[in-house]
C-alpha cells in the first residue's frame, strides 16, 4: 500500500471515529447527548429493528412497516433516524396521525419542543372525531397486555411538549383531552401525576387536590409504578426519600421518580431541596427519560 492509500485509510478510519462521537443531540444546556456504548437488551433491539427493515424492502408502502422502523430506531436511541423515518412517512401520507404522533414523541427526545408540538397538534386535528384504537407495545409489560392508545399518546405527549416549554395552561388542557382516552389504571396514573403537577404549577391547588381523590394504594399497575408511588407521595402516603432510590440500576426509572420528588419540592416551596434532585437527575445517564428533559427544562428556568 503506497503512503498515499495509507494516509486516505487513515483519514477515512478517522471521519468514522469521528462519526461515531457525534452527539445523537445536545441537552438544553449545551451539553453533547451520547447514544450509550451499551443499551440494555441491545442484541435483541439490533435484531427487530433489522426484521421491521427486512419487513419493509418486502412491503416499501406499507405505512405500519414504516411506522415499526421507526420505533425500533428510537428504541435504539438513534433519535435521528426515527425523526428522519417518520419525516418519510409523513411525505407518504401526510393524512396518517400515527407518524406525526410518533415524531413528535421523538422530537421531544431531542429537545425540540416547538416541533413536537407542531407535529401533536397535527395528529390531534387528524384524529378528531374518530375512534380511538389500541397502539401496540414494542416493548411489552410482563403481562403482555398494551396499556396505550393512539389518542392517548398523542394527547399525552402534546401535553407534556406544552409543559415542557413552560406553558402550564396550554399543557393542562391538553391533560383534560388525554384523562378522557385515559381507560385503564395505567394511563390514569400517567396522566394524573402530570395533570397535578401542572394545576401545582398554575397555582390550581384545590384543583389539583381533586386529581389526587382516585388514587389508591392498591390499583391495577402493570407499568406505571413510578408515576403511582408519585401519586402516593402527593397524597401523602409516600415519603420522598422513599423514590430517590439511587441504588436502582434502571436509569430511567431513577429520572422518572426523581423528578417527582424535584416538582413536589418544588411546588411545595423548597426551591434548594428541588434544585439538589434537579441536579442529580441530570447528571444521571438516562438523558431518554421524560423526568431527565423536565428536569433540564426546570433548572433553565431557575437560571
Amino acid at each position: 500500500m503506497t503512503r498515499f492509500a495509507i494516509a486516505l485509510a487513515m483519514l477515512a478510519a478517522s471521519v468514522s471515529l469521528l462519526d461515531a462521537q457525534k452527539p445523537e443531540t445536545t441537552s438544553l444546556s449545551g451539553k453533547p447527548l451520547m447514544i450509550p456504548a451499551t443499551i440494555p437488551n441491545q442484541q435483541k433491539l439490533e435484531a427487530d429493528l433489522a426484521a421491521t427493515q427486512t419487513a419493509l424492502a418486502a412491503n416499501p408502502k406499507d405505512p405500519e412497516a414504516l411506522i415499526w422502523v421507526g420505533r425500533r430506531y428510537g428504541y435504539l436511541w438513534r433519535y435521528n433516524d426515527a425523526i428522519a423515518t417518520f419525516s418519510k412517512g409523513i411525505a407518504m401520507y401526510p393524512d396518517n396521525a400515527k407518524f406525526y404522533r410518533h415524531r413528535g414523541h421523538r422530537y421531544i427526545s431531542v429537545r425540540q419542543f416547538a416541533a413536537a408540538v407542531a407535529d401533536l397538534e397535527k395528529a390531534a386535528q387528524l384524529i378528531k372525531g374518530k375512534p380511538d384504537e389500541i397502539e401496540p407495545d414494542g416493548a411489552p409489560n410482563p403481562a403482555g397486555v398494551p396499556r396505550s392508545t393512539l389518542q392517548f399518546n398523542i394527547w399525552y405527549h402534546l401535553a407534556l411538549s406544552y409543559y415542557l416549554q413552560g406553558n402550564y395552561a396550554k399543557a393542562y388542557d391538553a391533560w383534560v383531552e388525554c384523562m378522557k382516552v385515559s381507560n385503564n389504571d395505567d394511563s390514569v396514573v400517567a396522566t394524573s401525576d402530570w395533570m397535578w403537577m401542572t394545576l401545582m404549577r398554575l397555582n390550581r391547588k384545590a384543583d389539583a387536590a381533586k386529581v389526587l381523590e382516585r388514587i389508591q394504594p392498591k390499583m391495577d399497575i402493570l407499568e406505571n409504578t413510578a408515576y403511582h408511588r408519585r401519586l402516593l407521595m402527593y397524597k401523602g402516603l409516600e415519603k420522598p426519600e422513599a423514590l430517590l432510590d439511587t441504588a436502582s440500576p434502571d436509569a430511567t426509572q431513577i429520572a422518572t421518580q426523581g423528578y417527582g420528588v424535584a416538582n413536589y419540592y418544588f411546588v411545595m416551596g423548597d426551591n434548594a431541596k428541588a434544585r439538589q434532585v434537579l441536579e442529580k437527575i441530570v447528571a444521571g445517564a438516562g438523558w431518554n427519560a421524560f423526568g431527565f428533559i423536565a428536569a433540564e427544562a426546570d433548572l433553565q428556568r431557575m437560571r
